[in-house]
């Protein structure tokens, strides 16, 4: 949203607090179910920039988490409202992803009245943004963790596309799954501020404004990123999470097998999901984990940065061919020749770029920053945030990285 003023669709009035929710609880029977209330201990973890997150804890070894939208965006305060129904959103869509991805934290009850959900505990996994700052892999190859959010990103996205379904039921489904107020946040701090200028865009030092400014002065960077938006805007391919970064997907090491490591790896928070380009989703995740390379670089562990650079390619491959297996099961092959596929998967490689190249842009220059970068000592920040800026030209403008992406030092 643009900010203060902004319509809201409905406001409980009702917040939860640490102190409130044993209470809570215990007028839900189909809450006081899944966890023992006597003796609860809980604890507001949210560190998110639109909700509030509460783990509670049983005595007999029981979790919950909750998780409740405000009517404003959390990390601005009142000053911005936001609407509650955006709950009512994100339980449709992990429903209907769970349905077709194990990769999904899955919710066990929602409540229309207060706007909160009841969501699988995870608490014995780590947040991917975190495990990458610490310095830990992600596995490779088609077990780890890119491969797999690769093919739960091919699975959701051919679910729910004209492809599985007949044409009524996608158009319907579409219009179902209609997101305004969050799409229009998202148009802004994604496609418009970054590349046109917002009093809320910020950078962390002047020696990388001087190279924002050079950006925005550049219409062929600012030409793409406006193009993307357009896609953004007026593509409908699939349910999409809509908010796929590196901060939205827990993973877990489980055993190894043949010394091979397995990954737990759950999607959470679709709150922004929207039926979109496909490729908005990939954009995501391919910035996200290009930001942790240069992060890696930066710190001199050379090794690392290069495996995140190939998890990038390993990403889109495990999509791509698991995309294209599905499609030899499409709803109504008579209406689709056997080479469409190859077509429209060039297409979405083509929207991943781009949208990569505006979310990098975003990370450094706009509202919502990252750790990867803004935890890093000043000069370490200023290599990386510019080299981040950098490569978002050649995602934008070249369509692709250049072979050298991490060719740089402190």
């Amino acid at each position: 949203m643009s900010g203060a003023g902004a319509p809201v669709a409905a406001v409980s009035g009702r917040t939860l607090t640490v102190a409130s929710i044993p209470e809570y609880l215990a007028a839900r029977p189909e809450l006081a179910a899944q966890i023992e209330v006597a003796g609860l201990q809980v604890a507001e973890v949210g560190d998110g920039n639109l909700n509030q997150v509460f783990i509670c804890r049983g005595r007999d070894g029981r979790n919950l988490v909750l998780k409740q939208a405000l009517p404003y965006v959390r990390l601005i305060g009142p000053s911005w409202p936001m609407t509650e129904e955006r709950a009512a959103r994100e339980a449709h869509a992990i429903r209907i992803h769970a349905a077709l991805s194990d990769r999904v934290c899955s919710v066990t009850y929602y409540d229309p009245d207060w706007f909160v959900l009841a969501l699988e505990d995870l608490t014995d996994h780590t947040v991917l943004r975190a495990h990458l700052n610490e310095g830990n892999d992600i596995g490779s190859g088609d077990n780890g963790v890119a491969a797999v959010l690769g093919r739960h990103v091919a699975d959701v996205c051919y679910g729910t596309s004209f492809l599985a379904m007949d044409p009524e039921p996608f158009r319907l489904a579409a219009a179902a799954a209609v997101n305004s107020e969050l799409c229009e946040l998202t148009e802004d701090v994604i496609f418009t501020e970054p590349f046109l200028g917002a009093d809320r865009n910020s950078v962390g030092d002047p020696r990388v404004q001087e190279l924002v400014d050079e950006l925005q002065a550049d219409p062929a960077w600012v030409g793409a990123a406006m193009r993307a938006k357009r896609r953004f805007l007026t593509v409908q391919e699939a349910l999409l999470h809509g908010d796929l970064h590196s901060g939205s997907v827990f993973v877990r090491r489980a055993a190894d097998a043949g010394g091979d490591p397995q990954w737990s790896v759950k999607t959470f928070d679709p709150e922004f999901s929207f039926y979109g380009p496909i490729g908005f989703d990939l954009g995501l995740l391919q910035a996200n984990l290009l930001i942790a390379a240069v992060r890696a670089q930066v710190r001199g562990d050379t090794a690392r940065a290069a495996a995140l650079l190939t998890d990038v390619g390993t990403a889109w491959s495990a999509f791509a061919d698991r995309f294209h297996a599905l499609f030899a099961d499409r709803a109504r092959p008579s209406k689709f020749s056997d080479d469409f596929v190859d077509g429209w998967l060039a297409d979405i490689h083509a929207d991943t770029q781009a949208f990569a190249g505006c979310e990098m842009s975003r990370r450094v220059i706009g509202l919502a920053k990252v750790t990867d970068l803004e935890s890093l000592p000043t000069q370490q920040y200023v290599v990386a945030a510019t080299a981040v800026l950098r490569l978002t030209r050649s995602l934008l403008v070249d369509g692709g990285l250049p072979d050298d992406a991490l060719s740089f030092s402190e």
